[in-house]
């Protein structure tokens, strides 16, 4: 446990990374000196220094002074880096992003996370942006950029505090909460917990440092998600696809850009019809995930229903970029086969030709973990281009490489194949996409550059 009172001059090490970079803002606003650094530049780095922000492009021990009071880094930060070796060696306190977080948590009267494996992102944006509709004026700290808040964070006045609570390394157990929304139990990020009960028995304790006037929403549909009521205090919520569900929906339907609509109900009564302007059944579900706690709130569902149309989605969650050759660009961060599988199945409610998907694989072990399920999603695609794994916080012990991926889809009929570098891929793509194609570059990595270079490309040559 820190004091924030006792600190002025705060260093982040990782600054740029999303959730890092929306802190840093927050606590600048609030008249802390903020600086850090970051292994690369990048559009978040940039960013951060118009805000005012001091960064230091690469990790060196010497960007650590003696007047710093506190450091902050990432999870992904090592023992063996050599700012925090140095911050250590001044004596200086150091703390992991996640327990610092949740300092900042324990400040407010009335947090609100948003956990599960998927789709953290997309309903913790519906719901900040349901609670700003409704004026009650929440602080909101979310894991991409959002386009209605100009950002990745937002400094309210009341006590609401709204934010995006990742299962990594535990982080949300350090979260001080009275309500949470999780939408989904999967297995991810085995690189730390192992096995899926151990993912189990994390949101387990997770949900159950709810207090007895909290609220917690819970997937009706999966039922692991679903058994977490039974270790908590908080009253349960369900959401789901059916009247098993306190709140459910029925007769989705799509317009012609591919949005849907559907009818809500809560305890089997009809109550109105929702319509959103973003992609996916998945995004159905999350924005129900978001109604159910917004009632509980007492904001009314024509407030949510308007805060709903005004979402058009954060950055690389189905983001529309521009065209390519006449071909429809998107860009998604899904990393997950899970993920991949819900943002496939949301573009074939688009019209288009042929398919084209740039993937990168986010970590050797997840692709190792996963290859099969990998190779299964994107079976659903017609042509796949494979980038290189995107390491993130690894080296490569797992004996896992692209043309594994290739060769599986190979062996599906599949058309595709491993390019490493991006101008080639660009050149590929323009070689052999036509008009009314769709381009989907996917993954949590570089590949979003890929889609910029596309745009780029259109742009230079009208």
């Amino acid at each position: 446990m820190i004091d924030l009172t006792k600190y002025n001059k705060i260093y982040f090490i990782g600054i740029g990374g999303i959730s890092m970079s929306g802190i840093a803002v927050i606590l600048k606003r609030w008249d802390f000196t903020i600086l850090g650094s970051d292994r690369n530049e990048s559009p978040q780095t940039d960013w951060l220094k118009k805000q005012g922000i001091e960064v230091y492009i690469g990790h060196n021990a010497d960007n650590i002074k003696s007047d710093i009071e506190l450091v902050v880094f990432t999870a992904a930060i090592k023992n063996d880096n050599p700012e925090l070796i140095k911050a250590k060696e001044l004596g200086i306190p150091c703390i992991e992003r996640g327990k610092f977080l949740g300092e900042l948590t324990k400040l407010y009267k009335d947090t609100i996370g948003v956990a599960g494996t998927h789709g953290k992102t997309s309903t913790t944006s519906m719901l900040a942006l349901s609670f700003v509709a409704a004026n009650y004026d929440p602080s909101v700290q979310v894991g991409a950029f959002l386009k209605n808040l100009k950002g990745n964070y937002r400094i309210g006045s009341s006590d609401y505090f709204i934010v995006e609570a990742c299962e990594y390394n535990d982080s949300y157990l350090n979260f001080k909460q009275r309500s949470a929304i999780v939408l989904n139990v999967d297995d991810d990020h085995l690189d730390y917990f192992k096995n899926l009960d151990n993912i189990q028995k994390s949101f387990e304790k997770y949900i159950s440092l709810l207090p007895e006037d909290g609220f917690l929403v819970l997937n009706r549909d999966d039922e692991r998600c679903f058994e977490l009521r039974n270790h908590t205090k908080a009253k349960v919520i369900s959401v789901g696809s059916d009247n098993r569900a306190d709140w459910y929906y029925k007769n989705v339907t799509y317009d012609h850009d591919g949005y849907p609509s559907f009818e809500l109900y809560h305890y089997n009564e009809y109550i109105d019809k929702v319509s959103l302007k973003v992609l996916g059944k998945h995004n159905v579900f999350n924005s129900l995930c978001c109604i159910a706690m917004c009632d509980a709130y007492g904001i009314s569902i024509k407030t949510v229903k308007f805060a709903l149309l005004n979402y058009t989605g954060a950055v690389r969650r189905l983001q529309y970029k521009g065209l390519f050759k006449g071909a429809k660009v998107y860009d998604d961060y899904g990393h997950h086969p899970t993920e991949i599988k819900a943002t496939i199945n949301a573009i074939k409610q688009i019209k288009y030709n042929k398919s084209w998907v740039v993937f990168e694989a986010h970590t050797y072990s997840r692709l190792k973990d996963h290859l099969l399920e990998f190779v299964e999603a994107l079976t659903h695609v017609d042509n796949i281009i494979v980038m290189d794994i995107y390491a993130a916080r690894e080296i490569n012990t797992f004996n896992i490489k692209e043309d594994d991926v290739v060769n599986e889809l190979k062996k599906r009929n599949k058309n595709a194949i491993h390019i490493s570098d991006y101008n080639k891929i660009v050149e590929y793509l323009r070689d052999n996409v036509h008009g009314n194609d769709l381009i989907l570059t996917l993954g949590a990595g570089n590949v979003t550059k890929i889609s910029d270079l596309l745009i780029d490309k259109t742009t230079s040559s009208n």
